[in-house]
């Protein structure tokens, strides 16, 4: 535990001290920065320390600009940041029963950093990574970025190297993708990547989200037990429960009514239906107007409403309590490199894992 602390310290000094000398040109790419995209009034400020969303910025019904994501004010303040304020995770994300898994007969332990199962990638995993900047381009028709990290043997626990890419892109007014890809060069290797951004339309530190209207392209859930984990590996329909988000409604409404491990709120796996490239979710925001919709190509979905919020410094003097934010997670099945009975999240030398993400924003 010592020579954990110890490294987690010299990876906050590094960090600090990079990002005081770090701007988004070419000759800082190799450090870490905040980079902009930028199209008319709006915004979006990512950093490649866990090639992060860092900032989202459009107007709200009256032209009022805010800024919807929860995060921090410095890259600094991320590396001790267990909330995964707006990072991509990975190589697995979300949790990995006993942090162990069997692959071609041979068992891999990760670190457990959620109780005994592992959470998002382990101990540093993609989001507490420094990724590389490929391209960049902040303005013009399309602005985009694109990161890069080799995820080596044996990091994590997990066998082979791995090439993951990740692209923000303002693919139009008010839109934007993000892509995510990842090749096992060497050996099979299971691979899940995920966003975990907190969303708040009426902008960040407004207050809670249970007065957000949310619809979702789901009719049946994956039933997690009290780790949040599908232990059973039962699939039901959300009819008649206080899951089921088919026609709009508050978030608020029936959140009582539902327990996550051992708090109230929803942190629940829906199977989105349909396949390929399809609607997923659409939230709103009837105080500002400020509505968005996601897109993705994945086949299931992690509904968090920030549980553990709980009186988190934020952005701007912000303070984040429970329900101040929730995510909309679109990833592979949770936990499937322990259920035969779900889809394979598993890669052989060569082939490539494709998960991609659009968000189309209104007001």
């Amino acid at each position: 535990m010592a020579r954990r602390e110890l490294l987690l310290a010299l990876l906050c000094g590094l960090i600090a001290a990079s990002a005081q000398l770090a701007t988004a040109g070419a000759g800082a790419r190799k450090m870490v920065g905040v980079y902009e995209l930028r199209k008319g009034d709006f915004s979006v400020k990512v950093t490649n320390f866990g090639a992060r969303v860092m900032s989202i910025v459009f107007p709200d019904s009256k032209g009022n600009l805010a800024d919807v994501v929860l995060g921090m004010d410095t890259i600094a303040e991320y590396v001790n940041d267990a909330s995964y304020f707006g990072p991509i995770t990975g190589r697995i994300a979300q949790r990995v029963a006993r942090g162990r898994f069997v692959l071609d007969g041979k068992v891999y332990h990760m670190y457990k950093n959620d109780g005994n199962n592992t959470i998002h990638g382990g101990g540093r995993g993609f989001s507490k990574s420094i990724w590389t900047v490929k391209e960049y381009v902040g303005g013009g028709d399309s602005p985009y970025i694109t990161f890069y990290y080799r995820s080596f043997d044996g990091e994590e626990g997990l066998p082979g190297n791995v090439d993951a890419y990740v692209t923000y892109r303002m693919s139009g007014p008010y839109t934007l993708g993000v892509h995510m890809n990842g090749t096992a060069l060497d050996k099979a290797t299971p691979v899940n990547f995920l966003l975990h951004a907190y969303w708040n339309l009426g902008g960040h530190g407004s207050g809670d989200v249970l007065g957000h209207t949310l619809r979702l392209h789901a009719s049946r859930h994956a039933v997690l037990d009290e780790e949040l984990l599908p232990s059973s590996g039962r699939i039901e329909p959300v009819a008649g429960t206080p899951l089921d988000f088919r026609t709009p409604v508050a978030i608020g409404a029936r959140i009582r009514r539902v327990t996550s491990g051992k708090v109230i709120g929803y942190d629940t796996n829906y199977i989105i239906d349909g396949e390929g490239m399809r609607p997923v979710a659409h939230a709103r925001d009837g105080a500002s107007g400020r509505a968005l919709e996601l897109w993705a190509n994945q086949p299931t979905m992690q509904l968090y409403t920030g549980n553990y919020l709980n009186h988190i410094k934020g952005k701007d003097g912000k303070v984040y309590e429970k329900h101040g934010g929730f995510c909309l997670e679109t990833m592979g099945y949770v936990d499937a490199v322990n259920h035969p009975e779900f889809p394979s999240q598993t890669l052989r030398p060569g082939q490539v894992y494709k998960h991609d993400m659009v968000f189309k924003f209104s007001f």
